[in-house]
């Protein structure tokens, strides 16, 4: 196997021109790469001896819309495990957060047996990347996945439509401030023997887990 540590140096010195940042962390190499350098690298990453990544492993987005926030702070309940039932309308109303997306590209290399991590960060304004289908053809059904999921758009995609919601759906549920509850409810009308879409009409329940901190019970030696 290619040592991570020579692989970053190999990709370094042959794509420096066409690459922003790259760092190992848990024996991974990420490579940062600017939208309009990526069809460049992956070809160079598919086609040079030297990497031959001739398998594309996956695509998906991200969204770091609360990336490096403090999850929330209270004297009256614990400091983790309870995110999903707080409050978070603070920092859901967190102003534009520039390269708030990415486009994150997981590829193997059968031949050296080496891994790489593409990423791409996009602005929440400009969501367009270049398709990779043309490269790897295993792209098809991850970037639809990565549009239906985060509303990427992948340039050039032969057929970009959602892939796991239903039609009509409204809005993209892995963005981190995608309601969990969503926008709409579908239900069977028996009358007009058909299925309705409604606005949904679930009440988010907001939790905040009582802790006692200061209770003698829990004193040794005392009462």
């Amino acid at each position: 196997m290619t040592d991570v540590n020579a692989l970053s140096l190999n990709v370094n010195e042959r794509l420096a021109d066409r690459i922003r940042s790259s760092s190992v962390a848990i024996a991974e190499l990420t490579v940062d790469v600017a939208r309009d350098h990526l069809l460049d690298v992956c070809l160079a990453l598919r086609d040079d001896a030297l990497f031959q990544f001739d398998q594309l492993i996956d695509v998906c987005g991200v969204d770091y819309l609360h990336y490096g926030i403090s999850e929330w702070e209270t004297q009256s309940a614990t400091a983790s495990g309870f995110e999903r039932g707080v409050d978070q309308s603070a920092m859901l109303q967190a102003p534009h957060k520039v390269n708030r997306f990415a486009a994150v590209y997981h590829l193997l290399s059968l031949s050296h047996n080496h891994r790489i991590r593409l990423r791409v960060f996009l602005d929440e304004t400009s969501l367009e990347v270049p398709s990779v289908v043309s490269i790897w053809p295993s792209a098809n059904w991850f970037e639809r996945e990565a549009f239906d999921l985060f509303g990427i758009l992948f340039l050039g995609h032969p057929d970009l439509r959602r892939i796991l919601t239903d039609y009509g759906f409204v809005g993209h549920p892995f963005r981190k401030d995608f309601p969990l509850s969503g926008h709409v409810e579908a239900r069977y009308d028996a009358a007009q023997q058909c299925v309705l879409y409604e606005p949904v009409t679930v009440v988010p329940r907001i939790l905040e887990p009582k802790v006692i901190r200061d209770d003698n019970r829990y004193r040794m030696g005392e009462p």
